[in-house]
């Protein structure tokens, strides 16, 4: 080769190298750069692919009644579980496949779906785990193959469910006999407990299922999560305060394999009970509330009400259920069960109805205030009142009555009188004055807002029609296009008895905070020899020749009034039962309003016989608790009655 040659290759072989160099130069750049630049990223990517965020809900709070004992509280739900992402489960869910897919060859069986086939492997193996369970506890349970899938594709890194609601005693069973290396593990996670089952049912309130709320400074966001689900309040105080009763949601990050099942778990945050919730409910009252009705009614509704704080003591809705079967989730049966009763309504908030007799209250406090009549005013009564060519009847012929005799007769054609001189702008006036038109915004959901107090501007407005004076004799006695609540009837009675208005009842125990924050009474307006008049008579309404008198206990005066409304169906009348009081007459502590609907039409069904003894209950129970009231009452009577 000579030189010139030489020098030609050379020079061609030193472009080869720069080339190669600067190959060389720009693959160890990347590689600089992906090892030093992009690392970070790479190991954000990595462990998304590689971990795995588990959810678990918190234990709502509890809810207790004014003396600090549990209504509601969580109680520990028992479950015969396997996690399907552990390796043993893995193992046996491969090989029972791979030996099915041999036995349909050996055997000439077409495999239509290798899928399918997998499936039934799959229900196959926890059957046989399942079977080992149902023998030490005695039971037939069947494993579901579409849920297995399911789960699988939803939740793998959860455990599922073999048995979902075991007995504490059949819990107790597996955990002594199930060897440790079994792949059936027993777990423990928590449910809705109703220690005193339908009392209170529509007040407490259930929960139902919802997925987790995820707070925003969780740790893992951005990793793939899985969840188990969280409760919600679906009725009553659980759903009014359910930001308050919900847990802080736990979170567990796991390192998984390829596949996406456990290997390590590297980092936890346990979740937190929710807030206690202190309520007005006692349940003593409350329990002894529900005693009354079941003996006198089987549809309804009572509320007692602590007067001085507007506190709720007991609230209950006729019909009702065990919130233990709503626990940890209705059933379709139950659903339907309720359903058929038409047991979800809280009468007590919901429930409207022409309130009777208890409204001559409110047309004796008209007529008082708008001067046509004063406590002396007499009327007499032969039974009937005709408005027009129309006659009122009065369930007696009471002769000549004053303003305490016709409260304690529930004189009818007394307060048709007392109606008509007064006018219904004046009864409407002071219906509305007394809130009878509005909800009492009690704090709870679902409070209804269809209450009426009928006036002449509301006729014409809703029907452009003219107000009649038959109309007016209607209301006077708490009838015709009138409609209340039972709360509403509770929140008055209070009121009357104190001759002052109030406002906004409450179901949650006040602090002395909160009961200084509260709404200031308006003044009824009676002058105190006037509102004597009217205690007077409802004393007398609650006394050996009254019409409540089977609300009588001894050593403790009761004021009240009973009622007999009627609700005007097709084929004839469904009556109603009620009866409003309050105790003690001389310095009023409680108020009480029970309501019975009845039966069967035309059939009669007064307060005093239905409703009146319910209260009794409640009273009962109450100064028990309280015999400092109940003395105090006796010592008063007793230095009235000396010379």
């Amino acid at each position: 080769m000579n030189t010139e040659n030489t020098k030609k290759y050379q020079s061609r072989l030193w472009i080869f190298y720069g080339i190669l160099a600067l190959l060389l130069a720009i693959l160890y750049s990347g590689l600089f750069y992906r090892q030093l630049i992009e690392s970070e990223s790479y190991v954000e990517r990595e462990k998304i692919q590689n971990q795995r965020r588990i959810l678990t809900p918190g234990p709502r709070g509890n809810l207790l009644d004014r003396e600090g004992r549990v209504l509601v509280a969580n109680k520990p739900k028992f479950s015969a579980v396997v996690f399907l992402s552990e390796g043993q489960v893995q193992d046996a869910f491969d090989n029972h496949y791979w030996s099915m897919v041999r036995d349909y060859r050996a055997n000439g069986t077409p495999i239509e779906s290798y899928s399918e086939l997998r499936i039934l492997s799959r229900a196959m193996v926890l059957q046989s785990y399942l079977k080992g369970v149902n023998e030490l506890i005695g039971r037939e349970e069947e494993v579901d193959a579409n849920a297995i899938t399911r789960h699988l594709n939803i939740n793998p890194l959860l455990p599922y469910p073999l048995i979902h609601n075991l007995e504490p005693e059949e819990f107790a069973v597996l955990l002594e006999s199930l060897p440790v290396e079994s792949p059936v593990q027993v777990y423990v996670s928590n449910m809705r407990h109703y220690p005193y089952e339908n009392a209170a049912t529509h007040a407490l309130g259930y929960v139902g299922f919802s997925p987790l709320e995820v707070e925003s400074d969780m740790p893992g966001q951005d990793l793939k999560t899985f969840a188990t689900k969280g409760f919600y309040g679906r009725n009553g105080i659980e759903k009014r305060f359910d930001d308050e009763l919900q847990g802080k949601t736990g979170s567990e990050i796991w390192i998984v394999d390829p596949s996406g099942y456990q290997v390590e778990s590297v980092q936890r945050q346990y979740p937190q009970k929710g807030k206690d919730i202190e309520l007005s409910i006692d349940i003593d009252i409350q329990l002894a509330g529900e005693s009354g009705y079941d003996l006198y009614g089987d549809k309804g509704a009572l509320v007692a009400i602590d007067i001085e704080r507007m506190e709720i003591l007991a609230m209950l809705s006729r019909p009702d259920y065990d919130l233990n079967r709503t626990s940890p989730l209705i059933t379709n049966e139950v659903f339907k069960e309720i359903n058929d009763a038409k047991a979800w309504e809280n009468k007590a908030i919901r429930g409207l109805y022409p309130p009777g007799s208890p409204f001559k209250l409110i047309t004796a406090i008209a007529g008082l205030k708008s001067g046509k009549i004063d406590e002396t005013t007499v009327f007499e009564c032969d039974g009937g009142h005709y408005v027009g060519n129309r006659r009122f009847p009065c369930m007696g012929h009471h002769g000549v009555v004053d303003l305490r005799t016709a409260i304690e007769k529930s004189c009818n054609e007394y307060f048709y009188k007392v109606g008509l001189q007064t006018g219904v702008d004046n009864l409407s006036r002071e219906a509305i004055y007394m809130r009878l038109n509005e909800p009492t915004y009690v704090d709870l959901p679902n409070e209804t807002r269809g209450m009426l107090t009928p006036s002449r501007e509301w006729k014409k407005a809703r029907y452009n029609e003219s107000w009649y004076p038959y109309e007016t004799a209607n209301i006077s006695i708490g009838q015709g296009a009138l409609t209340v609540t039972p709360l509403q009837m509770a929140v008055t009675v209070a009121s009357i008895s104190k001759n002052q208005v109030y406002s906004h009842p409450t179901i949650v125990k006040q602090t002395p905070e909160q009961l200084a924050r509260r709404p200031v009474p308006k003044p009824l307006g009676l002058p105190p020899s006037v509102h004597q008049a009217i205690l007077d008579g409802m004393d007398r309404v609650v006394s050996s020749t009254g019409t409540a008198r089977r609300a009588v206990i001894d050593g403790v005066s009761i004021g009240g009034k009973t009622g007999t409304a009627q609700i005007n169906k097709k084929d004839g009348n469904l009556e109603l039962a009620w009866f409003v009081g309050f105790a003690p007459v001389e310095d009023p502590k409680i108020a009480v309003v029970a309501l019975v609907e009845g039966q069967k039409l035309n059939e009669s069904f007064g307060g005093g016989t239905y409703a009146a003894p319910m209260a009794r209950y409640v009273f009962e129970a109450y100064f028990e608790k309280h015999p400092e009231y109940r003395d105090a009452v006796t010592q008063t009577t007793a230095s009235v009655a000396l010379p």
